[in-house]
């Protein structure tokens, strides 16, 4: 896991996440999203939500470029005591909160709306074509806001209402909805 830009730009971190249950977003693909992200939204003053958060890659590059909360979200308890401790070496646990919690469950209890908010489920998830109205139903995403969804070719959602643009990283595909 690499940052690529701001604050920590260079540094990289190690997770023990060889036999973890999760898929991170690859240098290549996390690159080219940021450099679309940074065309499109402020990082300073921003307010971010990270579902399926795994090892925090996107969470600590958002921290990174200077976004003021994340809400890193994800139910596997060693992704989430990695992020805790790397949180405190970074001396941000002021800048990110950390929830244990199934995102479908989370999802469904309103917490707040946010400027950004990326999800990178399982692609062997099922209920994967259920994120985006669970999203916007609940009124997670702020006006104006970007919700940006991580899947593989399998899934389209150019039929969604709220759906804006596709980018494709390999077999990594971005959904951009707002």
């Amino acid at each position: 896991m690499r940052i690529i830009a701001g604050a920590f730009k260079g540094r990289r971190f190690y997770p023990p996440a060889d036999k973890w249950p999760t898929r991170p977003t690859t240098d290549f693909a996390k690159e080219g999203l940021f450099n679309i992200l940074e065309n499109r939204m402020e990082f300073a003053g921003a307010i971010c939500l990270d579902l399926f958060g795994g090892t925090g890659n996107h969470s600590f590059e958002l921290i990174s470029r200077g976004v003021e909360q994340v809400t890193y979200v994800d139910k596997h308890r060693p992704a989430v005591t990695f992020v805790h401790q790397l949180a405190r070496e970074l001396d941000i646990t002021d800048r990110i909160k950390i929830v244990f919690a199934d995102v479908s469950r989370f999802l469904t209890h309103k917490s707040g709306a946010f400027d950004y908010i990326f999800a990178g489920p399982p692609y062997p998830l099922t209920w994967i074509p259920e994120i985006p109205d669970l999203i916007f139903n609940h009124g997670w995403l702020k006006e104006g806001g970007i919700f940006v969804l991580e899947t593989n070719p399998n899934h389209r959602f150019d039929h969604h209402p709220r759906f804006k643009e596709l980018r494709t990283y390999g077999k990594t595909h971005f959904s951009f909805f707002g």
